[in-house]
């Protein structure tokens, strides 16, 4: 596993498109909080850290509307090979209209776009989930 972030997006995303309730991920901080993010914003439904055989997980349900996840596709922005980061000034130019939503890894903690330009902080740009 190379990169984290991408790794527990991905699984996420394959999870809701086959109709999965709960989804075990591999535990690391950065996943935790970009869990919590994805709870706020409505993707998930909860997100709770668990022991199994001495090692931490995280265990996701997902969220779903009249039996369709609400989650539907992810464009990972920033990979191991080429990191994006932008300022809280050309963030709006990343981030798109309706319902996309770009997560940003800031000095302050991963959150939205839309917060990281209301704190005018800027950081690595790592996903755009809708």
């Amino acid at each position: 596993m190379n990169y984290l972030v991408s790794d527990f997006i991905i699984r996420i995303k394959n999870s809701a498109l086959s109709k999965r309730k709960e989804v075990i991920l591999p535990f690391s901080n950065i996943n935790r909080e970009i869990g919590k993010v994805l709870v706020k914003e409505g993707f998930l439904e909860s997100i709770k850290e668990s022991q199994k055989d001495g090692k931490k997980e995280l265990k996701a349900i997902i969220k779903y509307e009249n039996r369709i996840p609400v989650l539907t596709d992810v464009v990972i922005i920033s990979k191991p090979s080429l990191r994006v980061y932008s300022s809280s000034k050309n963030i709006p130019d990343i981030q798109r209209r309706g319902k996309r939503k770009v997560i940003v890894s800031t000095s302050q903690g991963v959150m939205t776009a839309f917060d990281a330009i209301k704190k005018g902080l800027g950081g690595e740009i790592l996903f755009s989930i809708w």
